[in-house]
């Protein structure tokens, strides 16, 4: 039975809420586990690549046929080698790493604010400096907001820093984070780049650089690892829901639901993320809601909000 365009565009909202939603509670919770931030960044792109880069090469296969250069990276890319290299840095491998290694240091709550709430904060002051992109009143309010909120979060853990706490770290890891998607998001704006053909091409760049790189350091024991170690189970569940599930299934529910609703509303319905995985981290996890995250809370909501109305 076909579905109706309506019934496509709420699942896929459904579909993406949720996984956005607990990825964050996911993540904190493997941060308690075997496996290390650089491992699960491994097994995140591991897993991604064993979908999209077979898909990425059934893709391209009627250019090849016909004699056509198509893409880079031996034909693993869909797209041409600097916007490949640009894209999978920042969209990729850097963010995988820093976002993991963020949760070793500070609770999900703190995640749930300052990596949604931090993302049109970032991406509007790149693409007001690369795209010339004009910031509205609403969306300055808006940005206000986001980062009152942030303060409210970050500040209060930088403060401690000197008490010898190390939550600031993981702060600041999911601000550079953020950033780092942030500068992907305007990369794919500025190129005009197809989503899905994206997805591919910053999954192959992480599966030629970081995958034999980070696989030959674990091998001859250079760097700390627990992948040898880890249970089996484990490391399937973090390559499928890590990888298939955050990369592959929620890139493409993403641009369905933008397809269906818009990209205005399409962020308004992702402005549930932030208090759902804060709440699902509470529920969860057993982390405190205290008055500072709260309020953070609410108001990189209500900045996110506010910031996508119309002018």
């Amino acid at each position: 039975m076909k579905l109706s365009p309506r019934a496509v565009g709420l699942t896929a909202a459904v579909v993406t809420v949720t996984i956005w939603t607990s990825f964050i509670v996911i993540a904190r919770a493997s941060a308690s586990h075997n496996l290390l931030p650089l491992d699960i960044a491994f097994l995140r792109i591991l897993g991604a690549g064993s979908v999209l880069l077979p898909w990425g090469w059934w893709l391209m296969r009627a250019q090849r046929q016909r004699g056509e250069v198509v893409g880079s990276l031996l034909g693993l890319s869909p797209l041409p080698l600097r916007i490949t290299a640009l894209a999978g840095l920042f969209g990729s491998l850097l963010y995988a790493m820093l976002a993991y290694s963020g949760f070793f240091f500070a609770p999900a709550a703190h995640a749930s604010v300052l990596m949604p709430g931090s993302l049109p904060l970032w991406t509007s002051l790149l693409a007001f400096w690369i795209l010339r992109d004009p910031i509205s009143k609403a969306r300055a309010i808006g940005l206000i907001c986001i980062v009152l909120g942030d303060l409210l979060v970050g500040g209060a853990s930088l403060l401690k820093a000197f008490e010898g706490g190390e939550v600031w770290r993981g702060d600041l890891l999911f601000m550079s984070a953020a950033f780092c998607w942030s500068v992907y998001s305007v990369l794919v704006r500025r190129f005009g780049l197809d989503p899905v053909r994206a997805t591919m091409a910053i999954t192959s760049f992480s599966c030629v650089t970081f995958l034999p790189v980070y696989g030959a350091l674990v091998c001859f024991e250079l760097i700390p690892s627990h992948l040898s170690s880890a249970p089996l189970a484990e490391m399937w569940f973090q390559a499928i829901y890590q990888g298939v599930g955050s990369v592959v299934i929620s890139g493409i529910t993403f641009n369905l639901m933008i397809r269906y609703y818009g990209p205005v509303r399409s962020t308004m319905i992702t402005a549930l993320v932030p208090g759902l995985s804060a709440l699902g981290a509470v529920a969860v996890l057993g982390e405190p809601m205290h008055l500072n995250l709260i309020a953070g809370l609410a108001l990189v909501t209500s900045g996110i909000l506010f910031g996508v109305r119309k002018s």
